[in-house]
């Protein structure tokens, strides 16, 4: 059984930092593109960042571009999303995704499994 558990979520003032983690277990982690999502409250989730499972070539929303940085560490079965320079609008519960191959996507449908999700709140 595939579980993803991810962890770091929080509260922050705007302009500063959280890292999330989300651990894997169950399959071969290092096989698989991975991804973070976030949905803010009455909105639909969206992609925020996503890598593929060889070479790290990497995408990020435009919205994060320049502030949040994805990685893996295959060993660990883990993956993170820095998140630098927060503000407001970065408010949202954020998922963690193992994609269906060694791809990445920027829609869910390409996932599939996904963390619980953690909540991430910036204030003003």
């Amino acid at each position: 059984q595939v579980q993803l558990v991810e962890s770091g979520g929080g509260l922050v003032q705007a302009g500063g930092s959280l890292r999330l983690s989300c651990s894997a277990s169950g399959r071969t982690f290092s096989a698989y593109g991975i991804g973070w999502f976030r949905q803010a409250p009455g909105k639909e989730r969206e992609v925020v960042a996503c890598i593929r499972w060889i070479g790290g070539s990497t995408y990020y929303a435009d919205s994060v571009k320049g502030r949040f940085t994805i990685s893996r560490d295959n060993a660990k079965q883990t993956m993170y999303l820095q998140m630098n320079n927060l503000k407001p609008a970065d408010t949202a519960v954020y998922y963690c995704a193992m994609s269906r191959d060694g791809s990445y996507y920027y829609t869910d449908t390409g996932y599939d499994y996904w963390g619980q999700g953690t909540q991430v709140t910036v204030s003003s």
